[in-house]
């Protein structure tokens, strides 16, 4: 009797790209989870395999971290570099925002989750940000005659990589349109019209004077050094002269420690938000003195606002749920006062380009080593405002 042949194998064939969907995936949960909450078992679930099946393609989660943590750097070397060493400011900007765009749900995991790296790792991952940094401030410096271009490259860089930190909806052509326009004004900012920061104010951070209050104040500088998971209760109950155990009559745990310093880095920025905002009835001067005492409530609550950012992901859904609604509501007043100046914004433009003068502020800050000095104030707000697109790139009086 005659038979059919029989296909040599009915096992599904496994995808040549798989390494990179594995790549993909964790970038996704690192970005979402932070280093130390991600699993590599919700990893491989993420693209379908076992657990067993990823240890083929990585040895551990460091290893896989790693490589994600380079991924961006890598992408944004190659991108670069395939450019004509007189490429334009413009063409460096367009290269560097369409694979940042192309990587949004990954790319953020250097920002923060790289101080996890071994130190030999962050210096290879340090030299290759710096070879896009150099190379996009050589060409700032070429163009524009500026003696400030790393610090300008920076800031430029720092519009576009905002887009990996939020996830408002929007056109991968919008928004390339408006991050190389943004990263543009930022490169070309006249920070001789800094706006005078000596008069911008924030709130203190409360002196601690109760038990509750000095171990909050002494767990914040330990997780910004250090981070969140590698730092223990018996190093924070060390630094207030308490054993151990005496923290758990003020705090369940150590995640509610860090739940407190995320709400308070909140309640100030909210504090500080509503004193700027008073008696600003013209919507540019609202919009700017909104950037000056961001940039003042920045430098001043540096450490407090580092784990604040660096640190939120890795809470409980519970514990990030009312932080995440204070982050939108302050997001919120911006796109209400920018978009009454700009009036050719949509709500969800207007996000994208308020998320891109936050990110000015992050690596500008981070070129000057949150140095605070009233100099760094006033550059720093008017990188700010120029991504913003401000007509005339309006800021109070006192420059020449």
């Amino acid at each position: 009797m005659r038979t059919e042949p029989t296909p040599a194998s009915t096992a599904p064939t496994r995808p040549r790209n798989r390494r990179q969907l594995i790549i993909d995936a964790a970038g996704r949960v690192f970005n979402e989870r932070g280093y130390h909450a991600a699993s590599m078992e919700e990893i491989a679930l993420r693209v379908g395999i076992t657990a067993p099946a990823l240890y083929r393609h990585f040895p551990n989660k460091y290893a896989l971290f790693s490589e994600c943590a380079n991924f961006m750097a890598d992408g944004l070397v190659e991108a670069l570099d395939a450019l004509p060493d007189d490429a334009s400011v413009e063409e460096l900007m367009i290269a560097a925002t369409r694979v940042t765009i192309a990587h949004r749900d990954t790319g953020g995991v250097y920002r923060w989750e790289a101080r996890y790296l071994n130190a030999d790792d962050r210096r290879v991952l340090r030299r290759k940000f710096g070879h896009v940094l150099d190379r996009v401030a050589v060409a700032v410096q070429a163009e524009h005659a500026v003696s400030d271009g790393h610090l300008r490259a920076a800031a430029a860089l720092g519009a576009i990589g905002s887009i990996t930190t939020h996830r408002t909806r929007i056109s991968s052509q919008r928004a390339e349109a408006l991050l190389v326009e943004a990263s543009t004004r930022v490169v070309e900012a006249d920070l001789r019209r800094a706006a005078p920061s000596s008069a911008v104010g924030v709130p203190a951070q409360p002196v601690a004077r109760t038990r509750r209050a000095q171990i909050l104040a002494a767990a914040i500088p330990l997780f910004e050094r250090d981070g969140f998971a590698n730092v223990s209760l018996g190093r924070i109950a060390e630094s207030v002269g308490i054993v151990p155990s005496a923290i758990y009559r003020h705090y369940p745990g150590k995640v509610d420690i860090l739940a407190a310093a995320c709400m308070q880095a909140a309640g100030l920025l909210s504090q500080a938000v509503e004193q700027a905002l008073t008696g600003c009835a013209d919507p540019e001067d609202a919009v700017v003195a909104l950037a000056a005492t961001y940039v003042a409530y920045s430098f001043e609550h540096r450490a407090l606002t580092s784990v604040a950012e660096a640190e939120l992901a890795g809470l409980p859904a519970e514990l990030q749920r009312p932080l995440i609604l204070a982050q939108r509501e302050h997001i919120a007043i911006w796109e209400q006062q920018l978009r009454a100046v700009r009036q050719d914004l949509n709500g969800r433009q207007a996000r994208v380009l308020v998320h891109a003068g936050l990110g000015v502020v992050v690596e500008a800050g981070r070129r000057l080593h949150w140095e605070d000095t009233d100099e760094h104030r006033r550059t720093v707000t008017a990188l700010l405002v120029s991504a913003l697109g401000m007509p005339g790139d309006r800021l109070p009086a006192g420059g020449p």
